[in-house]
């Protein structure tokens, strides 16, 4: 829980980033249309944009933490998401007003003049965070007990920990025989000698790698049942852990969650608005396309323009997936998918071309808008496939932990097209996994990114 000095920090920041918004957006105004008397449509655009920003600037946290970021790294996240609201702010603008050329300008001045100021205040942030954290600070002293197994994995994360908060100076291995470690910390195999040194030592904390059960760490509580020590238990989980694990409390019980969701609330408020803001200018701007696409698709075969199928979305929930038909109508026998090949008869030439450009997912956007897809995500297979595969590969039903994507990380890296080999969806799923467990904005508009700058087309897609 944050403390109140933290969050009058986060407040004092929001109301920072208000005034600037307003305040710039009153200058641009002045200098593009100049008469204050006709601020109507652009107060209101100011004030959904400087709520909606500082709302999201401080749920993503951006600039309040310069320990963990490069200052490069959060002026390029204020900067993405700055460019995110007035994306939304411009899909509202268009639709509540005409837009002439003078309001055009104002707004453009708007958006850049507060890119400007708001990136310049996160670097200062961070520099002035990072320059309050310049003094030295001594690492807290640990005392570990574990097995031998137990003991080498936390040492080995201690070494390669950037930060250094930590540092060993005693171990006790309830296992094997007693050693000193590479670093000439000394190793016990007997508590009353590990207690004895963690006293000598003035260890700040004791880490207490030990099952639950184990007689060990009842021991080991009683021992330092007297000193001022801080005790921790650091059960091993990976064993037991589905996805990824997460300590907590429920109902004043320690709990420790062993298929956390791998993005926080946080993050999937920040990604869910940017899905529908950026698919609504997608779609806004794909018009002419989507119609061309619809009349050539009506004219190629009898039948639909748009294919539905059954997909899974978040946490299993199934929805309706749009595309543009590309096969001529046929009828599939229930429970059974096949897949198209090469060559595959059933496609129409039309819809060859939409299926080798992937232009066929184009109306995949409207899913993004209805809540049930992400402009970036695991991409969904057909619930058929999902039944097959989730007993078969491990870790496969974790890639609908969250929303199913137009794009993704596997696809970015050549993982398209139909999965006729078993390592195929094996491959898939580690690259969807990946993202999920390294998920953050940056990466999204990365892929993004790819998607554009390495082409629709793939020999895969047929």
């Amino acid at each position: 829980m944050k403390n109140k000095q933290a969050r009058g920090s986060e407040i004092v920041v929001c109301a920072i980033d208000v005034v600037v918004i307003v305040l710039i957006a009153a200058l641009a105004h002045h200098g593009s249309i100049g008469d204050f008397a006709t601020l109507r449509i652009e107060a209101i655009l100011t004030g959904v944009s400087a709520l909606l920003a500082a709302f999201l600037l401080r749920l993503a946290g951006i600039g309040l933490d310069g320990r963990r970021l490069p200052a490069t790294r959060h002026a390029l996240r204020t900067l993405a998401l700055w460019l995110v609201v007035q994306g939304f702010v411009f899909v509202k603008m268009v639709a509540l007003t005409t837009v002439t050329m003078v309001l055009m300008k104002w707004f453009l001045d708007w958006t850049t003049g507060v890119a400007i100021a708001l990136v310049a205040f996160r670097i200062a942030l961070c520099i002035a965070r990072r320059r309050s954290l310049r003094a030295p600070v001594a690492p807290a002293t640990v005392a570990i007990v574990g097995s031998g197994e137990r003991i080498a994995q936390i040492r080995a994360e201690l070494r390669a920990s950037a930060a250094a908060r930590y540092r060993a100076v005693c171990v006790y291995r309830t296992t094997g025989e007693a050693a000193t470690l590479d670093d000439d910390v000394p190793v016990s195999n007997d508590l009353a000698s590990f207690a004895a040194s963690v006293r000598r030592e003035h260890a700040d904390e004791v880490w207490i790698a030990l099952p639950l059960d184990d007689d060990e760490t009842a021991r080991t509580v009683d021992a330092f049942r007297s000193d001022f020590v801080e005790l921790r238990l650091m059960p091993d989980v990976s064993k037991h852990a589905l996805f990824g694990s997460r300590a907590g409390e429920i109902l004043g019980e320690p709990a420790i969650s062993l298929a956390a969701p791998p993005l926080s609330r946080g993050a999937l408020a920040l990604k869910a608005v940017f899905d529908r803001v950026f698919a609504a200018v997608a779609l806004i701007l794909l018009m002419p396309v989507l119609l061309a696409i619809a009349i050539a698709v009506k004219l190629s075969s009898p039948g639909p323009v748009l294919f539905t199928q059954k997909r899974r979305g978040a946490d299993g929930r199934t929805f309706d997936i749009y595309k543009f038909r590309t096969m001529r109508a046929h009828a599939e026998q229930a429970g059974t998918v096949v897949q198209a090949t090469r060559g595959d008869p059933r496609v129409t030439r039309v819809g060859a071309l939409l299926r080798r450009t992937s232009l066929d997912e184009l109306p995949q956007f409207i899913n993004v808008l209805l809540g049930d897809m992400s402009v970036v995500g695991p991409r969904p297979h057909a619930v058929e496939h999902d039944a097959q595969y989730r007993t078969l590969v491990d870790g496969y039903i974790h890639r609908y932990r969250i929303k199913p994507g137009i794009t993704g990380w596997a696809q970015v890296n050549g993982l398209r097209g139909a999965t006729e080999q078993l390592e195929s969806m094996q491959s898939r799923v580690e690259y969807d996994l990946y993202y999920l467990r390294n998920w953050s904005f940056a990466l999204d508009l990365r892929i993004i990114g790819a998607t554009v700058l390495k082409g629709i087309v793939h020999p895969n897609a047929y």
